[in-house]
């Protein structure tokens, strides 16, 4: 009998064992595939703040980039957001470590909205700067074109002005001439014969010409190409002048008859032709020629 109540009690505990094992198989595997399902949770959460983090610093680079803003504190705060995205990426995803980077998210994304209104204003302002600038550039490319118009239109008038001042000489006449003890002038068509060449003219009337001493000079060449007077030189604005004679008259702006004697030397008062010029300064305003025998 005693032996029997012992069976029993053995049959019962064992089925007790039994029962205990299998709850805490079940158990077991609630718990692994709990345990499971939370990490890959944790992993999911912690993809999403990686792309979370990504989309920010892929938003300030399109802002800094496309409005060429240097600002300090937006290049600052994509400095950091990508210090923290290494930070995530490197990190073993826990309960403690993914609420902390969720908090981290939430106040970048704070700070974004305040830098990119901030940043909205200064593209604003830079804007209207560029457009003020544009503008002004504009006004200063048009003044600069008036003023050069002007300066055009003055340096023609200048010229004009300069070219209808110089006084031309008229009925210019070159001849040869002898001198008598008397002084009194005689022509003559006879190389052998002269003594000094004579160039007469008659300066034009001009309104708008300068009055008052004009050097004139007059230049004398004879057939072989060789000055006759003086032969001297003048210099004008890198321009040189050789002469044969100089005469200075006081012109009034009225007609004005003129003659001036050109010394020569029997050697150079030979037969042919020979050419006469008169320059107004280094203006040539008459020219002519003259044959002798």
């Amino acid at each position: 009998m005693s032996s029997e109540t012992n069976g029993t009690k053995f049959k019962i505990l064992i089925g007790v064992l039994s029962v205990l094992l299998i709850a805490l198989a079940v158990y077991t595997v609630s718990l692994y595939n709990d345990s499971k399902d939370k990490v890959t949770g944790l992993e999911q959460q912690k993809e999403t703040i990686e792309n979370e983090l990504e989309e920010l610093i892929a938003n300030y680079d399109e802002v800094i980039q496309d409005n060429e803003l240097k600002d300090k504190d937006l290049l600052a705060a994509r400095d950091r957001i990508e210090v923290l995205l290494d930070s995530v990426k490197d990190a073993e995803a826990n309960v403690l470590l993914i609420e902390r980077y969720k908090a981290e998210v939430g106040r970048l994304k704070n700070e974004r909205k305040m830098l990119f209104k901030r940043a909205d204003s200064l593209i604003a302002v830079n804007k209207r700067i560029s457009m003020e600038r544009d503008s002004t550039t504009t006004a200063l490319n048009e003044t600069i074109k008036v003023v050069d118009s002007v300066s055009e239109e003055n340096t023609t008038m200048a010229e004009t002005i300069k070219k209808g001042s110089i006084v031309k000489a008229t009925d210019l006449r070159g001849e040869a001439v002898i001198i008598r003890n008397s002084g009194k002038i005689v022509d003559t068509r006879r190389a052998s014969r002269a003594d000094k060449i004579r160039a007469c003219f008659t300066l034009a009337p001009n309104a708008i010409a300068k009055s008052g001493d004009r050097d004139l000079y007059v230049q004398v060449i004879n057939p072989k190409n060789n000055l006759l007077g003086v032969k001297e030189t003048i210099g004008f604005d890198g321009s040189i002048l050789n002469y044969s004679a100089k005469t200075t008259v006081f012109y009034e702006n009225e007609e004005l008859d003129v003659c001036v004697l050109v010394d020569a030397t029997e050697n150079n008062l030979i037969e042919g032709r020979y050419v006469v010029n008169v320059f107004d300064g280094k203006t040539q305003v008459a020219t002519t020629t003259m044959e002798l025998k």
